[in-house]
């Protein structure tokens, strides 16, 4: 059975920071290309990052410069820094790991203050 499970998301203040975490079982994970999306209230759900399984990284350009994302395989999670934090990046934050197959985790709620 495959899980993706999301951690750390939470409240936070214009300015601040926070790592959300994805933890990936049932899947080889080394071999998937995984991704954040993310969904604010009334509004479609769109791409935030995504690494493939050789490590190359984009962004959306309203995130470039401000967020990171990263894998350790041998743990078999990927992570997304998240820095200077705006009000509009307020949004439940899926995990995505995408190869023949593409499987979703249930989303972390990210807030940010203003």
């Amino acid at each position: 059975q495959v899980q993706l499970v999301e951690s750390g998301g939470g409240l936070v203040q214009a300015g601040g920071s926070l790592r959300l975490s994805c933890a990936a079982s049932g899947i080889i994970f080394r071999i998937y290309d995984m991704g954040w999306y993310r969904q604010a209230p009334g509004k479609q759900r769109e791409l935030v990052a995504r690494i493939t399984n050789s490590g190359i990284t984009n962004y959306a350009d309203s995130v470039k410069g401000r967020f990171t994302i990263s894998r350790d395989n041998a743990k078999n999670t990927v992570y997304l820094q998240m820095n200077s934090l705006k009000p509009e990046d307020t949004a439940v934050y899926y995990c995505n790991a995408l190869r023949e197959n593409n499987y979703w985790g249930q989303g972390t709620q990210v807030t940010v203050s203003s």
